[in-house]
């Protein structure tokens, strides 16, 4: 817990706190642990990257994240493409590596970290199409660069790349379909059914990510991709006690961080690394200045995006803990040089993250593509299901900058069946009247009925961004009509 707090202050990416805590604890540290277990690492760490995957996509809004799905789609196959041959070239010739070896650095380092993207972007004020088309890339490319990494590990060379491309194809649309439909059926089934305590909703969510990912690895398709839209899916479905969800999950992602970060610590020898350090920053400075630009570049072709936000998108491709698990895989398969492969691969990830992570945000603003902070903020709505009484319970509470401060509660415009019944306000409750005036920090709870529920939730959200004339001005909600 004060690892957090010292990334956080620091600007320090929590990745680099841990895996310094691991190393401290091995076995050149003051821990002496004597740690060497690949195969257990890589096994946890899949685990750990699912848990952090699933937290991902719960929090990623579908609104922000739909216009840049082609875009995103295209960096986690074009992209990737590109920069696997652009760094394995390198990683030969300069280098010298063998070339089996040098496509495995490729593809492992060709994949941008969920847990380091989702905990840097959302302390960078970008527009929503950058952070949208960042946060699906890494959400997606683990899934390409996984089968790439595996296939140059099997003991064979890949003899026809039509059937590895085939491959990721069908896997990819595999783990898709499987994805979005535990996600839609799970998430209808937890708007329907009543859970007899509302501390299960987010063992439940949970449960239905994991269970995506279980059942698209089953299908032989991609888990991590299945996990994410499973996840993305029910993290957009308004669900029943959503903010106790969102908490648990969060709780959960710091958790897999965390264990994963300090055991892939542990896994590193440290006096084993001085003749690594050089190759890691030869290969990191090519696949930072090169291959990433122009696998962006390549990538957002067809989309017309202005230089200045694939410049930042090339700068934002952060690798994290999800390179040095891949880098587990050849360790396990017994790829001739696998430790100097994982060594290289470790040493690149911390120091190319110390540079990138802290200068996002200086980058941002030089460029022009940071935004200024919204004005407004959107409603923190809890919904809780009546199923006897066939309706809802809405907590609404009313933050900082939003615009329902001052409107009526006559002035919600609610549809029929639907009404504000109770409001708190400086820790007293009280039953409003159609012209009490509602303010800053208000909690209010919302009786609506099963058929008008959404219709409720979308005219409350409408009035808190737009204020009382949300409808009239084309904000949305119901009662826009004239």
């Amino acid at each position: 817990m004060a690892a957090v707090r010292i990334s956080s202050r620091s600007g320090l990416p929590s990745l680099l706190v841990y895996l310094g805590i691991g190393v401290a604890m091995g076995q050149d540290g003051i821990g002496d642990i004597h740690f060497d277990n690949a195969e257990l690492t890589q096994v946890i760490g899949y685990a750990a990257l699912v848990v952090i995957l699933a937290e991902g996509g719960l929090g990623t809004k579908w609104k922000e994240i739909k216009p840049g799905l082609p875009a995103a789609s295209s960096l986690a196959l074009v992209g990737v493409s590109v920069s696997v041959g652009i760094t394995a070239t390198a990683a030969h010739y300069l280098i010298g590596l063998e070339w089996r070896q040098a496509l495995i650095i490729g593809a492992v380092v060709s994949s941008t970290d969920a847990a380091a993207v989702f905990s840097v972007l959302r302390k960078v004020p970008l527009p929503a199409r950058v952070t949208g088309i960042l946060e699906a890339e890494s959400g997606f490319n683990d899934a390409p660069v996984v089968i790439l990494v595996v296939s140059f590990s099997m003991a064979g060379p890949v003899e026809h790349w039509y059937h590895l491309l085939g491959e990721i194809a069908l896997e990819l649309t595999i783990g898709a379909a499987i994805g979005l439909a535990v996600g839609f059926l799970g998430a209808y089934g937890l708007r329907h059914v009543a859970l007899p305590a509302s501390g299960l909703y987010p063992i439940a969510v949970m449960a239905i990510a994991v269970t995506a990912y279980a059942a698209g690895a089953l299908a032989h398709g991609s888990g991590f991709l299945a996990v994410y839209l499973a996840s993305m899916v029910l993290g957009n479905a308004k669900l029943p006690h959503w903010p106790a969800t969102r908490g648990f999950a969060d709780g959960l992602g710091w958790i897999a961080q965390i264990g994963m970060f300090v055991l892939l610590g542990l896994l590193v020898t440290p006096h084993e690394m001085g003749d690594d350090i050089w190759p890691a920053l030869v290969i990191g400075l090519v696949l930072t200045m090169v291959a990433r630009p122009l696998s962006v570049v390549a990538a957002l072709a067809p989309f017309r995006m202005r230089w200045q936000e694939q410049a930042l998108m090339s700068w934002a491709g952060l690798r994290g803990a999800v390179p040095i698990i891949l880098a587990t895989i050849p360790m396990v398969s017994g790829v001739e040089e696998s430790r100097r492969i994982f060594n290289i691969v470790f040493v690149l990830v911390v120091v190319y993250t110390l540079v990138q992570g802290p200068t996002l945000p200086w980058l941002a603003r030089k460029l022009g593509v940071s935004k200024a902070p919204s004005e407004t903020a959107d409603l923190g709505i809890e919904s809780a299901p009546l199923e006897r009484l066939r309706g809802h319970l809405l907590s609404v509470a009313i933050p900082e900058g939003s615009k329902m401060h001052g409107v009526e509660i006559n002035e919600l415009r609610l549809p029929a069946g639907a009404a504000v019944t109770l409001v708190v306000r400086g820790g007293e409750s009280f039953v409003p009247l159609p012209t009490t005036v509602l303010r800053r920090g208000d909690e209010l709870l919302v009786v609506a009925t099963d058929p008008v529920r959404d219709a409720a939730e979308q005219r409350l959200r409408a009035v808190g961004q737009g204020g009382k004339l949300a409808g009239w001005l084309g904000t949305g909600g119901c009662g826009a009509e004239s």
